[in-house]
């Protein structure tokens, strides 16, 4: 079967699963309240007739704030892949890691952008399945790469590590690098020329962001990015509560990496 057939076969289904979606949750829901208000984002969002996109902007490859005021990257792809199959136009909102959860909460239907799963962001809110499997990695100067090989190497006082505010990232380094040197840089889009200029030795992230950010930044090494300190998983923030929506997005997530949707918008960005 072709991409093409692969591409009507998955509208079709999404078609079918918003339909259903939707009848479950008028079904679900009192006559009264039917008439007052959506019941679950999937309903409000097609009213809208937007959905409405948190994301950082900071977090190559997969979301990225230009300077003429448009996102792009993975997740921006995806988002509006999203946005398409429920027959509305995205509306992305600009958030910061520290603000990321009360931003989604009080002003979004749906978190993107390359957003780590955490049983501490599980408290408040759904995660999708995921669509990456990811972990921890240090990126440093590449002559430098064989004293950050584990752990234990990097967390001594004589050891910089730089990191940015709010997310996994910090966390991270907090929990586990705390007899380091550790400055909070709160620019995510420049920190790693920190490290090449020498105001930093090295910093722990997400491997597929090390594997881009040595592309950009020549001199730069990702270490051991196919063996991370930890598991970790990519996967979209959903509101809490509210399985009709999440079912949706599961399903449309589900068809997009089935049918190569997702790997062809990852090619992309990646190579």
């Amino acid at each position: 079967m072709n991409r093409i057939a692969h591409a009507c076969i998955a509208s079709l289904a999404l078609a079918c699963c918003a339909r259903a979606a939707l009848a479950q949750s008028a079904a679900a829901t009192p006559d009264s309240q039917q008439a007052s208000a959506p019941s679950s984002h999937l309903a409000a969002v097609i009213a809208r007739g937007t959905l409405r996109v948190c994301t950082t902007g900071d977090y190559k490859p997969f979301s990225y704030y230009r300077q003429d005021g448009g996102f792009e990257g993975i997740d921006i792809d995806m988002a509006e892949s999203l946005a398409k199959s429920l027959g509305v136009k995205a509306d992305f909102v600009k958030t910061a890691w520290p603000n990321l959860m009360s931003d989604f909460i009080g002003k979004c239907d749906i978190a993107m952008g390359g957003i780590s799963t955490s049983l501490e962001r599980q408290k408040r809110a759904f995660f999708t399945q995921p669509y990456m499997i990811d972990g921890k990695v240090p990126i440093a100067r590449c002559a430098d790469v064989s004293k950050y090989q584990t752990i234990a190497q990097i967390d001594q006082p004589s050891t910089h590590v730089i990191v940015n505010p709010g997310g996994t990232n910090e966390q991270f380094a907090r929990r586990y690098l705390a007899h380091a040197n550790l400055t909070v840089y709160p620019d995510n889009v420049t920190i790693f020329k920190q490290i090449l200029a020498g105001k930093g030795d090295v910093m722990v992230t997400d491997a597929s962001e090390t594997l881009l950010q040595q592309k950009l930044n020549p001199g730069l090494c990702s270490v051991h990015p196919d063996k991370p300190f930890q598991y970790g998983e990519k996967a979209y923030m959903v509101p809490i509560d509210d399985d009709v929506f999440q079912q949706y997005v599961d399903q449309w997530l589900h068809l997009s990496l089935a049918s190569g949707e997702f790997q062809a918008i990852s090619d992309k960005w990646l190579k």
